[in-house]
Protein backbone atom coordinates (compact mmCIF):
# COMPACT_ATOMS: atom_id res chain seq x y z
CA UNK A 1 0.00 0.00 0.00
CA UNK A 2 3.02 2.44 0.96
CA UNK A 3 4.44 1.62 -2.21
CA UNK A 4 1.59 2.18 -4.80
CA UNK A 5 0.98 5.67 -2.39
CA UNK A 6 4.68 6.60 -2.82
CA UNK A 7 4.39 5.57 -6.56
CA UNK A 8 1.03 7.81 -7.06
CA UNK A 9 3.11 11.05 -5.54
CA UNK A 10 5.96 10.68 -7.71
CA UNK A 11 3.86 10.26 -10.84
CA UNK A 12 2.09 12.95 -9.62
CA UNK A 13 5.36 15.20 -8.72
CA UNK A 14 6.56 14.59 -12.13
CA UNK A 15 3.68 15.45 -14.29
CA UNK A 16 3.68 18.42 -12.02
CA UNK A 17 7.43 18.79 -13.12
CA UNK A 18 6.84 18.36 -16.75
CA UNK A 19 3.59 20.61 -16.83
CA UNK A 20 5.57 23.56 -15.24
CA UNK A 21 8.45 22.85 -18.12
CA UNK A 22 6.15 23.26 -20.88
CA UNK A 23 4.37 26.43 -19.65
CA UNK A 24 7.73 28.06 -19.15
CA UNK A 25 10.10 26.60 -21.98
CA UNK A 26 8.55 29.39 -24.55
CA UNK A 27 9.86 32.06 -22.27
CA UNK A 28 13.33 30.17 -20.67
CA UNK A 29 14.84 28.00 -23.69
CA UNK A 30 14.41 30.43 -26.90
CA UNK A 31 15.93 29.23 -30.23
CA UNK A 32 17.80 32.54 -31.76
CA UNK A 33 18.74 32.61 -35.56
CA UNK A 34 20.86 34.29 -37.23
CA UNK A 35 23.53 34.75 -40.49
CA UNK A 36 26.50 35.71 -42.09
CA UNK A 37 26.37 39.71 -41.67
CA UNK A 38 30.23 40.32 -40.54
CA UNK A 39 31.30 42.16 -38.27
CA UNK A 40 27.83 41.78 -36.19
CA UNK A 41 27.30 38.39 -36.43
CA UNK A 42 29.62 35.57 -38.34
CA UNK A 43 30.15 32.34 -38.56
CA UNK A 44 34.23 31.30 -37.41
CA UNK A 45 34.80 28.89 -40.16
CA UNK A 46 33.34 31.33 -42.54
CA UNK A 47 30.30 29.07 -43.79
CA UNK A 48 26.52 29.29 -43.91
CA UNK A 49 26.14 27.22 -41.04
CA UNK A 50 27.29 27.32 -37.54
CA UNK A 51 26.27 26.69 -34.17
CA UNK A 52 26.84 27.72 -30.35
CA UNK A 53 30.73 28.91 -29.70
CA UNK A 54 31.15 29.05 -33.48
CA UNK A 55 29.68 32.40 -33.84
CA UNK A 56 31.14 35.09 -33.26
CA UNK A 57 30.42 39.11 -34.10
CA UNK A 58 29.49 42.38 -32.43
CA UNK A 59 26.16 41.31 -31.79
CA UNK A 60 26.04 37.72 -31.36
CA UNK A 61 28.78 38.85 -28.11
CA UNK A 62 26.03 41.14 -27.03
CA UNK A 63 23.45 38.84 -26.82
CA UNK A 64 24.83 36.04 -25.16
CA UNK A 65 25.91 39.28 -22.45
CA UNK A 66 22.89 40.26 -22.40
CA UNK A 67 21.30 36.44 -21.88
CA UNK A 68 23.08 36.06 -19.33
CA UNK A 69 22.52 38.74 -17.24
CA UNK A 70 18.48 38.24 -17.86
CA UNK A 71 19.31 34.77 -16.59
CA UNK A 72 17.59 32.94 -19.68
CA UNK A 73 18.60 29.79 -21.49
CA UNK A 74 19.02 29.56 -25.74
CA UNK A 75 20.52 28.00 -28.38
CA UNK A 76 22.48 29.82 -31.02
CA UNK A 77 22.33 29.04 -34.97
CA UNK A 78 23.47 30.56 -37.80
CA UNK A 79 21.56 29.96 -41.46
CA UNK A 80 21.75 30.81 -44.91
CA UNK A 81 19.53 32.45 -46.46
CA UNK A 82 18.36 35.49 -44.47
CA UNK A 83 14.63 35.49 -45.76
CA UNK A 84 14.56 31.61 -43.81
CA UNK A 85 16.05 32.72 -40.70
CA UNK A 86 13.13 35.88 -41.16
CA UNK A 87 10.46 33.38 -41.83
CA UNK A 88 11.23 31.04 -38.87
CA UNK A 89 11.52 33.47 -36.24
CA UNK A 90 8.12 35.29 -37.34
CA UNK A 91 5.91 32.21 -37.48
CA UNK A 92 7.35 29.66 -34.94
CA UNK A 93 6.94 30.53 -31.02
CA UNK A 94 9.98 31.12 -29.51
CA UNK A 95 12.09 31.86 -31.78
CA UNK A 96 14.28 35.25 -32.65
CA UNK A 97 16.44 36.26 -34.76
CA UNK A 98 19.42 39.12 -35.00
CA UNK A 99 20.26 41.76 -36.01
CA UNK A 100 17.36 43.28 -37.73
CA UNK A 101 16.59 46.58 -39.06
CA UNK A 102 13.57 47.84 -37.13
CA UNK A 103 11.13 49.20 -39.70
CA UNK A 104 7.16 50.82 -39.43
CA UNK A 105 6.17 47.35 -41.86
CA UNK A 106 8.20 45.37 -39.06
CA UNK A 107 7.16 46.73 -36.00
CA UNK A 108 3.94 44.90 -35.55
CA UNK A 109 5.04 41.67 -36.48
CA UNK A 110 7.52 41.13 -33.75
CA UNK A 111 8.51 41.99 -30.36
CA UNK A 112 12.41 44.08 -30.05
CA UNK A 113 15.09 44.34 -28.08
CA UNK A 114 17.80 46.50 -29.01
CA UNK A 115 19.10 48.92 -30.05
CA UNK A 116 21.94 46.47 -30.35
CA UNK A 117 23.84 49.07 -33.04
CA UNK A 118 23.74 50.88 -35.98
CA UNK A 119 23.82 50.21 -39.60
CA UNK A 120 23.68 53.20 -41.68
CA UNK A 121 22.45 52.69 -45.81
CA UNK A 122 25.37 53.43 -48.00
CA UNK A 123 25.64 53.36 -51.78
CA UNK A 124 29.04 52.56 -52.49
CA UNK A 125 30.90 52.53 -56.03
CA UNK A 126 34.30 52.00 -57.05
CA UNK A 127 37.42 54.36 -56.15
CA UNK A 128 38.18 55.75 -59.74
CA UNK A 129 33.93 56.25 -60.13
CA UNK A 130 32.66 59.39 -61.45
CA UNK A 131 28.59 59.35 -60.01
CA UNK A 132 27.72 61.66 -57.61
CA UNK A 133 24.90 61.55 -55.91
CA UNK A 134 22.70 64.30 -54.15
CA UNK A 135 19.12 62.14 -53.27
CA UNK A 136 18.34 58.48 -53.62
CA UNK A 137 16.62 59.32 -56.68
CA UNK A 138 19.48 60.23 -58.18
CA UNK A 139 20.39 56.71 -58.41
CA UNK A 140 17.86 55.31 -60.27
CA UNK A 141 19.43 55.63 -64.00
CA UNK A 142 22.39 53.23 -62.27
CA UNK A 143 22.49 49.43 -61.84
CA UNK A 144 22.37 48.77 -58.08
CA UNK A 145 23.59 45.73 -56.00
CA UNK A 146 21.79 44.61 -52.84
CA UNK A 147 21.15 41.84 -50.47
CA UNK A 148 17.79 39.53 -51.41
CA UNK A 149 15.65 39.69 -48.56
CA UNK A 150 17.49 42.65 -46.72
CA UNK A 151 15.53 45.52 -45.56
CA UNK A 152 17.65 47.86 -48.05
CA UNK A 153 16.75 45.73 -50.90
CA UNK A 154 13.45 45.72 -49.51
CA UNK A 155 13.17 49.54 -49.36
CA UNK A 156 14.71 50.54 -52.84
CA UNK A 157 12.15 47.66 -54.32
CA UNK A 158 9.19 49.91 -52.68
CA UNK A 159 10.47 53.04 -54.58
CA UNK A 160 10.74 51.22 -57.80
CA UNK A 161 14.59 51.26 -58.03
CA UNK A 162 15.19 47.63 -58.82
CA UNK A 163 18.27 46.50 -57.02
CA UNK A 164 19.78 43.82 -58.94
CA UNK A 165 19.77 41.08 -55.61
CA UNK A 166 22.37 38.49 -54.84
CA UNK A 167 22.32 35.53 -51.99
CA UNK A 168 25.12 36.89 -50.05
CA UNK A 169 25.84 40.86 -49.98
CA UNK A 170 29.66 40.41 -49.93
CA UNK A 171 29.58 39.00 -53.82
CA UNK A 172 28.54 42.29 -54.42
CA UNK A 173 31.75 44.05 -53.43
CA UNK A 174 33.54 41.63 -56.29
CA UNK A 175 30.81 42.81 -58.86
CA UNK A 176 31.15 46.05 -58.35
CA UNK A 177 35.07 46.09 -58.99
CA UNK A 178 33.73 43.68 -61.90
CA UNK A 179 31.92 46.54 -63.22
CA UNK A 180 28.76 44.49 -63.21
CA UNK A 181 26.38 46.54 -61.31
CA UNK A 182 27.55 50.46 -60.60
CA UNK A 183 26.36 50.91 -57.23
CA UNK A 184 26.55 48.53 -54.51
CA UNK A 185 23.35 49.58 -51.19
CA UNK A 186 24.68 48.22 -48.33
CA UNK A 187 25.12 48.69 -44.58
CA UNK A 188 28.23 50.85 -42.59
CA UNK A 189 30.10 49.25 -41.59
CA UNK A 190 28.87 45.57 -42.84
CA UNK A 191 29.67 46.63 -46.36
CA UNK A 192 32.82 47.47 -45.61
CA UNK A 193 33.72 44.82 -43.51
CA UNK A 194 32.69 42.65 -45.84
CA UNK A 195 34.56 43.99 -49.08
CA UNK A 196 37.86 43.86 -47.03
CA UNK A 197 37.17 40.02 -46.22
CA UNK A 198 37.19 39.98 -50.12
CA UNK A 199 40.18 41.54 -50.88
CA UNK A 200 38.47 44.68 -51.90
CA UNK A 201 39.23 47.88 -50.54
CA UNK A 202 38.95 51.67 -51.72
CA UNK A 203 35.47 51.83 -51.82
CA UNK A 204 33.84 55.20 -51.28
CA UNK A 205 30.73 56.37 -50.27
CA UNK A 206 28.48 58.53 -52.67
CA UNK A 207 25.26 58.48 -50.83
CA UNK A 208 24.02 57.78 -46.74
CA UNK A 209 20.50 57.73 -47.54
CA UNK A 210 19.13 55.81 -43.98
CA UNK A 211 19.89 55.79 -40.29
CA UNK A 212 19.18 52.18 -39.24
CA UNK A 213 19.29 50.82 -35.80
CA UNK A 214 19.49 46.85 -35.60
CA UNK A 215 17.65 44.71 -32.86
CA UNK A 216 16.91 41.26 -31.49
CA UNK A 217 13.39 40.17 -33.28
CA UNK A 218 11.31 37.76 -31.40
CA UNK A 219 8.36 35.99 -32.12
CA UNK A 220 5.08 37.86 -30.73
CA UNK A 221 4.50 34.74 -28.27
CA UNK A 222 7.32 35.35 -26.88
CA UNK A 223 5.85 37.03 -22.88
CA UNK A 224 6.48 40.62 -22.55
CA UNK A 225 8.25 39.41 -18.97
CA UNK A 226 11.35 37.72 -21.21
CA UNK A 227 11.39 40.99 -23.52
CA UNK A 228 11.66 43.40 -20.73
CA UNK A 229 14.32 41.48 -18.32
CA UNK A 230 16.13 41.39 -22.04
CA UNK A 231 15.68 44.81 -22.78
CA UNK A 232 16.75 45.86 -19.00
CA UNK A 233 20.32 44.02 -19.06
CA UNK A 234 21.12 45.36 -22.36
CA UNK A 235 20.77 48.79 -21.14
CA UNK A 236 22.40 48.28 -18.31
CA UNK A 237 25.18 46.82 -20.39
CA UNK A 238 25.25 49.64 -22.23
CA UNK A 239 25.39 51.97 -19.35
CA UNK A 240 28.43 50.03 -17.91
CA UNK A 241 29.86 50.76 -20.96
CA UNK A 242 29.77 46.59 -22.10
CA UNK A 243 28.31 47.74 -25.39
CA UNK A 244 31.20 49.72 -26.57
CA UNK A 245 33.56 47.67 -25.33
CA UNK A 246 32.45 44.82 -27.46
CA UNK A 247 32.29 46.77 -30.80
CA UNK A 248 35.89 48.07 -29.91
CA UNK A 249 36.98 44.28 -30.47
CA UNK A 250 35.86 44.20 -33.95
CA UNK A 251 36.26 47.68 -35.32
Amino acid sequence: MIKRLLLVLASASLLLINNARAENSPDTDLVLLTENFPPYNMAKNGKNFAQGENINGIATDIVREMFQRAGITYSLTLRFPWERVYKLALENPGYGAFVMARLPDREKLFKWVGPIGPDDWIMLAKADSKITLETLEDARQYKIGAYKGDAIAETLAKQGLKPIVVLRDQDNAKKLVGGQIDLWATGDPAGRYLARQDGVTGLKTVLRFNSAELYLALNKDVSDTVVAKLQAALDQMRKDGVVDEIMGRYL
